[in-house]
């Protein structure tokens, strides 16, 4: 009699467990949508931002015989002139076509294509300087594809930030958010106009935080994809908050490469507040060349094992670290009671002192510590563009050698002040160096194994080089140099 009621009871209960197990346990379809739903979902981030992202192009008036075609076989009625002229807005210079007069009126020029994003309602829009250095005529449009006419402010060419006025109110705004708080590995998200394909939305995560890339600035390394009209554009956190902005990419091709970089945001609004009240933007400076101290070295001379400081190779002859008593050798551990942990550390924390400071130097000199007081002075504003509004590209020194670049010698001040020896000035960069990345204003130190010690030297070495071959030049930009390899 138990064992019958103990079997009805179970054959009562048994649709009710499975009833129960089906409840509980996920099907495969549903854990499969559970994984799914774990992978980030960048819509409604785009969706949100991506009105206030805007397309950027420049362009220069020039005479027809600067390069007024994109190229010579391209007639302007036929259908790929508009293609070429869009994607390839640098072309080679070439000479009148039989039967054109040479001094026809000037004519605009594509010269810069990038991106933006809009700060505030009243139409202020921030990019990279090098979006619109040089233009006479800068276009700024918008999701809605209205266009403005943009007016630059004022741009600061050492941090790569712009800011631009549009004529306009209303208009969708960024918010900014605080690149200190990036881990490495956050998704984050670029939007932009890369060979101008507005509004495309490209993502990757953190690679890596305060990667010395350049002079003043720790810029934000990531793997999203950013190419050529990515410029100026927007990185955003998942909250779309805008943590900086996308400047450069590490590239040996001219194209992406996985590894691309931004200007953080927090330095660049510093940047454009100044730039926004006066136009442009006050350093300090203390006249000093300066490199990095390697383990070696720290030990050679007492510091211990672990490198820190900022070795002071040259002095500026009557300059405030001269007059302060600074020397060649003294490694510079702290300034205004600020560590120095690393070479780029000491650039950043002067320029950020209002020139007429009296600060607090300390050196390592001889296995001990020693103060110094140096009053700041100004650092000289960026020299004038290569071309004003309104006049003809001036032509080089000398012609371009077999890699496209015209060089002149580096003047014995510029080398004292960059702390090399030898090297040669970029006057301008066509063809294949310019396919490469390299610009003018670049120096170049080094090519393949050798080291460059002027122009002619330089321009000779190139004339035995084989033309099937690569060439491998070590490029000096601002305070970082890295090999750029010039394809042949």
């Amino acid at each position: 009699m138990v064992r019958k009621y103990t079997a009805l009871v179970a054959s009562m209960l048994a649709p009710l467990l499975a009833l129960s197990l089906s409840l509980t346990a996920p099907s495969a379809s549903a854990q499969t949508a559970q994984a799914v739903q774990g992978l980030p979902d960048f819509a409604d981030l785009a969706e949100r931002a991506g009105p206030a992202v805007v397309n950027i192009r420049s362009t220069a008036r020039v005479a027809p015989s600067a390069g007024a075609l994109p190229f010579p076989d391209i007639d302007e009625n036929d259908p790929m002139y508009e293609f070429f002229r869009r994607f390839f807005p640098n072309p080679p210079q070439q000479s009148p076509r039989p039967g054109q007069q040479p001094n026809q009126p000037r004519r605009d020029m594509p010269r810069g294509l990038g991106s933006g994003f809009i700060l505030s309602a009243d139409g202020y829009v921030m990019t990279n300087a090098h979006v619109v250095e040089g233009a006479d005529d800068i276009t700024v449009t918008l999701t809605d594809r209205r266009e403005f006419k943009g007016t630059v402010i004022g741009a600061d060419r050492r941090t790569d930030v712009a800011l631009v006025k549009i004529d306009a109110t209303g208009l969708p705004t960024v918010k900014t958010g605080d690149p200190n708080k990036l881990r490495v590995g956050e998704w984050v998200v670029a939007i932009g106009s890369p060979f101008g394909l507005d509004s495309t939305v490209t993502a990757g995560i953190v690679s890596a935080k305060a990667r010395e890339t350049g002079e003043f600035l720790p810029f934000i390394q990531t793997d999203v994809a950013v190419n050529p009209g990515n410029s100026g554009g927007p990185l955003l956190n998942m909250r779309g908050e805008v943590v900086g902005i996308n400047s450069q990419i590490f590239t040996t091709s001219g194209g992406y490469n996985g590894i691309s970089f931004a200007i953080p945001i927090d330095e660049a609004m510093n940047v454009q507040q100044q730039l926004r009240t006066s136009g442009r933007v006050i350093r300090g400076r203390i006249g000093v060349g300066i490199e990095g101290v390697s383990k070696e070295v720290s030990e050679a001379i007492g510091m211990g094992a672990t490198p820190r400081g900022a070795l002071v190779n040259t002095v500026e002859k009557d300059g405030p670290a001269g007059k302060a008593g600074i020397e060649p050798g003294d490694v510079i551990v702290k300034f205004d009671g600020r560590n120095i942990e690393r070479q780029a550390d000491l650039p950043r924390i002067v320029g950020n002192t209002k020139p007429g400071t009296s600060s607090t130097v300390t050196v390592f000199r001889k296995g001990a510590q020693k103060e110094l007081k140096v009053v700041v002075a100004e650092m000289p504003q960026d020299r004038p563009r290569a071309a004003r509004a309104g006049d003809t590209p001036p032509k080089p020194a000398v012609p371009a050698n077999a890699l496209g670049l015209a060089v002149s010698d580096v003047s014995a001040e510029r080398r004292k002040e960059l702390g090399i020896s030898g090297g040669v000035q970029v006057d301008a960069a066509d063809g294949l160096a310019a396919a490469a990345g390299i610009r003018a204003g670049d120096i170049i130190t080094q090519m393949n194994s050798s080291e460059v010690a002027n122009a002619k030297q330089f321009n000779e070495a190139v004339a035995k080089l084989d033309a099937k071959k690569d060439v491998a030049v070590l490029v000096r930009r601002g305070e970082a140099s890295r090999f750029v390899i010039i394809r042949r």
